[in-house]
């Protein structure tokens, strides 16, 4: 009987965790991989403190293919870092590979790497695909064909660097770069150029100390954004140095972490990961998630616990064809973000890297999201449709044609239902008392 906890100590009880839908209600694995994958509906219910999740199709995909493995080392962040799945042949034993998918990864070397996490892959369908999860992570001969428009660093945000790690974009805040690794990459990744590579793109403290110098020496930048890689891969103490150091910076009053993590690694939200972070208020946290299937019991438990320390999480969401691109998909996947407390931020229209055209979508399909949204659902679940500028031009952000025209001075505005209404939106000049 297994009866270690999700979470070793709790310092605090999480939040309420209701009617959490995902893929921990698949059914099992059993003996072997030949088990039709088929999501179920999960009944109501409540969990008033994280407990290890009833996934059995996780403890299965752990017993067949880690069988030594202990589920309290499964749990742990760093076993899964150290245990990614990193080549075909590994891949091989726990999915069955389309010739695409092998032939992309024996072929040629693709510009970013192969990297998945034994329990992101646990959630992968051995048998389709076309699934929309494995489409994320395990990569096709698609990445090797270069389309017109596409270039290594389509936001130009080595050329926005006045220093390593640094981008200076905005007047009043900074990208800063701070490691290059990932504990699992998506295949469509803008910083595909650096990210799991060595070379010009190799952070290390030195270059974090210039990234911290320049911030320092420039007191129009107030907000701050580490991102990478993924800063949840840097171990506590090192994150701690660099949330420390800026802090001491008396003009950063902002600082925010964009971080798949509680996606793809939940194990790394540990209670000694969120005791520190509490330290360094206001922290606001982005996580990036791009299916609904993301949002296991486990995901779900990480991000309510950063939630109950206080910080505020939001997510970014990049519209992905064949993925996420139809309404009653994007809808299941911002709802499911608020119910465990994340407020859907940012859906971006696909960065044009080379090799991503089967991942991109007409702007027309994102523009379908946001009317297939607004007025269907809460105004909190409706995301920013925004395009990152090609060339540095920064986020840009895309509406449906709400507005009709002006007749009369009326503003003429079309509903979410299509129907028109009319605003005043010239006031008379002279008043009329009542």
């Amino acid at each position: 009987m297994e009866s270690e906890t999700l979470f070793v100590e709790e310092a605090e009880p999480p939040g309420r965790l209701t009617d959490i839908v995902g893929p921990n209600q698949y059914s099992d694995f059993g003996t072997s991989l030949n088990t039709f994958y088929t999501p179920a509906a999960a009944p109501a219910r409540s969990v008033s403190r994280p407990a290890v999740s009833n996934d059995s199709r996780a403890r299965a995909f752990r017993k067949r293919f880690f069988p030594n493995t202990t589920l309290k080392e499964w749990q742990d962040w760093h076993w899964q870092l150290r245990n990614r799945v990193r080549d075909v042949e590994t891949l091989g034993r726990m999915i069955h590979l389309s010739e695409d998918e092998r032939h992309a990864m024996s072929g040629q070397a693709s510009s970013l790497p192969l990297a998945i996490t034994p329990y992101y892959a646990s959630l992968l369908d051995p048998w389709n695909p076309r699934q929309a999860l494995r489409r994320t992570v395990v990569p096709t001969v698609h990445e090797h064909f270069r389309s017109s428009g596409e270039a290594d660093d389509p936001l130009h945000e080595d050329e926005d660097s006045p220093v390593p790690g640094i981008v200076h974009r905005y007047p009043d805040r900074v990208l800063f770069l701070v490691t290059g690794n990932c504990s699992t990459y998506c295949r469509y990744c803008t910083r595909s150029r650096m990210v799991g590579h060595q070379g010009n793109h190799c952070l290390n403290t030195e270059q974090w100390e210039k990234g911290i110098s320049y911030i320092a020496e420039h007191p129009e930048v107030r907000d701050v954004l580490l991102s990478g890689g993924d800063p949840l891969t840097l171990g506590d103490e090192q994150l701690e140095w660099l949330l420390a150091h800026l802090r001491r910076i008396p003009h950063v009053e902002l600082i925010r972490i964009g971080t798949k993590a509680p996606v793809v690694l939940p194990q790394r939200i540990t209670p000694g990961l969120v005791k520190m972070l509490k330290r360094y208020h206001p922290l606001w946290i982005s996580i990036h998630a791009a299916h609904p299937d993301e949002l296991t019991q486990d995901a779900a438990r990480a991000c309510i616990r950063l939630a109950d320390a206080g910080i505020p999480l939001g997510s970014q969401t990049v519209l992905l064809s064949g993925i996420n691109d139809d309404v009653e998909t994007m809808k299941r996947l911002v709802q499911g973000l608020l119910k465990i407390r994340v407020k859907p931020y940012y859906l971006y229209q696909c960065d044009p890297i080379p090799g991503s055209s089967h991942f991109r979508t007409p702007v027309a399909k994102g523009l379908e999201m946001i009317r297939g949204l607004r007025g269907f659902t809460t105004g909190y679940a409706v995301p920013t449709y925004v395009i990152d500028a090609p060339g540095g031009g920064g986020k840009i952000p895309l509406l449906p044609e709400y507005v009709v025209g002006q007749d009369n001075g009326d503003l003429l505005l079309r509903n979410y239902e299509g129907q028109v209404f009319r605003y005043p939106d010239c006031p008379s000049e002279e008043g009329v008392i009542h």
